[in-house]
């Protein structure tokens, strides 16, 4: 069978022609250190970035990480070899500025490096840390990728919300893939502490909220339904397509074997596993990559 035939079939098992893609970074195009401070770019990667450019088909790379603004994070994936602009790079602070200004947010304590407020600040609001004055005196806590986090920024963000403060939170996501292996995912240890000792509501603006999906395909001009989402984590990258009727495409370079990808229910199941990371160019407009086929078990198996 060929390959644009087999490419046909199950595009039409999932959800409809591709017209956008949005791709995971930990995991999926490269493999960070724990610091995050030097990265591993993945096999196919720049390849099948470069190849979208050059087909004029819209991406964006969508991270739970928050410790650097978008464009600082653009240019230092730039510095390894990926071909992608600032505007491609998104973050969950990108999302909850967008979100905190509809919402009428004019003042929010942040806990997180400086980076994690950044596009907060770019969107007018305020942003204060602990020991600022007037901390908890705000419209919106936010969580971000705070490694340093303490008790004095936990109390102060109990104190904001007992005082009114809604809880926005960048990832609830407890491990992410490094060249270290599993990695914890702060905001998911400080988010439970201040919920623990609130009992607040929290508004999540990473993955694997619809919400950070529908940003994104806002941001590439398609339609939810018309992006794929490439990702390594059934609880993040898959359960946020699914939900939100994309079609969720799934390598095993992260947090995620092909025996594990097996086992997932279906909320969690893939519509395809993919053997190498190129294999995302059958998907979407222009046929397949140079030297790939697809395997045509592997998409039936992840489909059903």
């Amino acid at each position: 069978m060929s390959t644009a035939v087999l490419r046909s079939a199950a595009a039409a098992r999932a959800t409809g022609p591709i017209r956008g893609v949005v791709f995971d970074v930990d995991g999926t195009l490269l493999l960070s250190d724990r610091a995050l401070g030097g990265y591993e770019v993945l096999p196919g990667a720049i390849e099948v970035l470069s190849a979208l450019k050059e087909r004029q088909v819209p991406f964006a790379l969508l991270t739970n990480g928050s410790a650097y603004p978008p464009a600082e994070q653009a240019a230092r994936l730039r510095a390894v070899g990926l071909p992608l602009d600032d505007a491609q790079m998104l973050t969950p602070s990108s999302i909850a500025a967008d979100l905190m200004r509809r919402r009428g947010v004019r003042r929010a304590l942040v806990l997180g490096l400086h980076g994690v407020g950044h596009a907060l600040r770019e969107a007018g609001i305020e942003t204060v840390y602990t020991g600022d004055a007037g901390a908890t005196e705000v419209d919106g806590v936010f969580v971000g990728w705070h490694p340093e986090c303490g008790m004095k920024d936990i109390e102060a963000a109990c104190r904001a919300i007992w005082a009114g403060a809604k809880l926005y939170v960048a990832s609830d996501v407890p491990f992410f893939a490094t060249r270290q292996g599993r990695t914890i995912g702060y905001s998911f240890a400080i988010t439970a502490a201040i919920r623990r000792l609130t009992r607040a509501p929290m508004t999540l603006t990473g993955k694997p909220s619809v919400r950070a999906l529908r940003f994104a395909a806002r941001r590439l001009g398609v339609p939810v339904q018309a992006v794929a989402v490439v990702g390594d984590d059934p609880l993040v990258e898959v359960l946020m397509a699914r939900r939100a009727g994309a079609t969720a495409l799934a390598v095993t370079t992260g947090t995620t074997s092909r025996a594990e990808w097996s086992r997932q229910r279906d909320t969690r199941r893939p519509h395809e596993v993919l053997t190498d990371l190129r294999e995302v160019l059958t998907w979407v407009a222009g046929g397949a990559a140079p030297g790939t086929r697809r395997t045509p078990s592997a998409g039936r198996r992840a489909a059903k």
